[in-house]
């Protein structure tokens, strides 16, 4: 590992709350990821606030983490002519 990129554990422990971030993680049938806020970290665990509902990740599954850009604005609703 690069000495200079922190491990996925010390990104997501160094980052602020309210950081928007993806974690890639695994569960029983491989991986999958989880898209937005870093709103609490433990010495145990992450939770994401994404827009469907707070993911709680333990930190021991967590295989890869990074920040990303904020969400682009939402669309207003189209209206019929």
């Amino acid at each position: 590992m690069n000495s200079q990129n922190p491990s996925p554990r010390q990104f997501l422990e160094g980052a602020s709350l309210g950081t928007r971030v993806v974690v890639r993680y695994r569960i029983s049938d491989g991986l999958t990821d989880a898209l937005g806020d870093l709103v609490g970290i433990t010495q145990a665990d992450c939770t994401i606030r994404t827009r469907r509902t707070d993911v709680v990740i333990p930190l021991a599954q967590v295989v890869a983490a990074k920040q990303v850009p904020p969400a682009p604005p939402r669309r207003a609703p189209r209206t019929v002519p």
